[in-house]
């Protein structure tokens, strides 16, 4: 049977598209075209008389079984296909197929083209259908340069607000607007605090470029840094065992961390600006640390941190991100169920880790582990740090 041919033409916003000669007579021939709505506004008066056109809408199972029936089908889509676009989908879903490729700068390329900006040192984060998580991942870095493909809901504006929300309005924001279209381009250089109070036009991107001046990032954050319980300035996992315990739980080649009794949310947030690939989900019992785990993050500079307010014990699990990394910072003396609770949705070669305060808490986290088939004791270490309790650091990995 003969493969299912694609033609995958990228375009700009221009109103007058040039392509070579071969695309041309490419188009002449074809008689099943697709794209998105603004694709068919572009090229509706190159297509030939009786043409088929299949708008690209979600789902899209719905637009490839439209495609189906069709020995070829010439598709449209923006800039380059194969850079966070369609052409990338179509080799996904049907790898038998047969595509061939014509594509022309990307919208980011385009910007930075007007710019006369370098771009090769730029970080690209796509925000089209997609979390926030890349995009937050590039500003903890301090990635220096970063090209940001934006949607309607992720917007220039709202991507200015979550930056100064969380401290990172050190950046100038280069936003472009219908790039390519000869009547409505346009392009702003702003501050963050400007772009976050203007109303763009869609389509559009930006490239965010940092300013030289910046806050000291902190290898280990001062334990006064955070907000505290009201009368429990002690009630905090303090920065050396919380390094140390970064460390047990090996963060660094884990996907998916949870903390569990979070409290100040110093261990999530020390998670997730020493490893920002993480996802941090956090789980604490009393109210109140809804209102500390906002506050200090946005404080700190650590967004992305989904917080979970409730018993642990009574909370679904079910639609979160399975976890290869957990610490019990709390337990309200519901240890051993909570270890249990925990085994069930650690994922193989993951890793629970507890920080004990007493022999008997001690003892019951060393039971909870026995209790659990898979679960084998890896570390138990005995810290001690100026004039507080010494502090057992203990860690159990599940081997299947």
């Amino acid at each position: 049977m003969e493969k299912q041919r694609f033609i995958v033409i990228g375009l700009s916003d221009s109103r007058q598209q040039y392509f070579k000669p071969e695309v041309v007579q490419l188009i002449k021939d074809g008689k099943v075209f697709s794209g998105g709505l603004r694709h068919r506004e572009i090229v509706q008066d190159l297509l030939p008389t009786g043409a088929q056109w299949i708008n690209i809408v979600v789902p899209l199972d719905e637009v490839f079984a439209q495609y189906a029936p069709h020995s070829e089908v010439i598709v449209f889509a923006s800039g380059d296909p194969l850079f966070f676009g369609f052409g990338n989908t179509i080799i996904k879903r049907l790898p038998d197929a047969k595509v061939e490729l014509y594509p022309t700068f990307n919208s980011l390329q385009t910007l930075a083209h007007q710019l006369l900006l370098p771009y090769e040192d730029m970080r690209i984060v796509s925000l089209t259908g997609r979390p926030w998580h890349e995009f937050d991942r590039a500003l903890i870095e301090r990635i220096s340069k970063i090209g940001v493909l934006t949607d309607r809901e992720h917007t220039p504006t709202s991507i200015a607000a979550r930056m100064l929300e969380y401290q990172y309005g050190n950046y100038v924001m280069h936003v472009g607007e219908h790039l390519g279209n000869e009547e409505k381009q346009r392009i702003r250089t702003l501050t963050i605090q400007e772009a976050a109070s203007i109303i763009f036009e869609h389509p559009n991107n930006l490239i965010l470029v940092k300013n030289r001046n910046e806050n000291t990032q902190h290898f280990g954050i001062p334990d006064e840094f955070f907000q505290h319980l009201n009368g429990r300035e002690k009630m905090i996992t303090k920065a050396p065992i919380r390094l140390i315990t970064l460390s047990v739980l090996g963060l660094q080649s884990r996907s998916s961390f949870w903390d569990i009794g979070f409290c100040t949310g110093s261990v999530s947030i020390e998670a997730k600006l020493q490893f920002p690939h993480l996802l941090v989900t956090a789980f604490e019992i009393r109210k109140e640390g809804e209102e500390l785990m906002r506050a200090n993050s946005r404080l700190l500079g650590a967004p992305g941190i989904t917080s979970i307010i409730g018993d642990f014990l009574e909370v679904d699990l079910s639609m979160l991100s399975p976890p290869d990394a957990i610490f019990i910072g709390g337990h309200g003396g519901k240890l051993k169920e909570i270890v249990m609770k925990a085994y069930c949705v650690l994922q193989p070669g993951g890793i629970i880790v507890f920080n004990s305060v007493s022999e008997e808490s001690q003892q019951l986290f060393l039971e909870a582990i026995q209790s659990c088939t898979n679960l084998s004791l890896i570390q138990n270490m005995r810290v001690s740090i100026d004039q507080f309790n010494p502090i057992n650091i203990i860690g159990a990995v599940r081997r299947c």
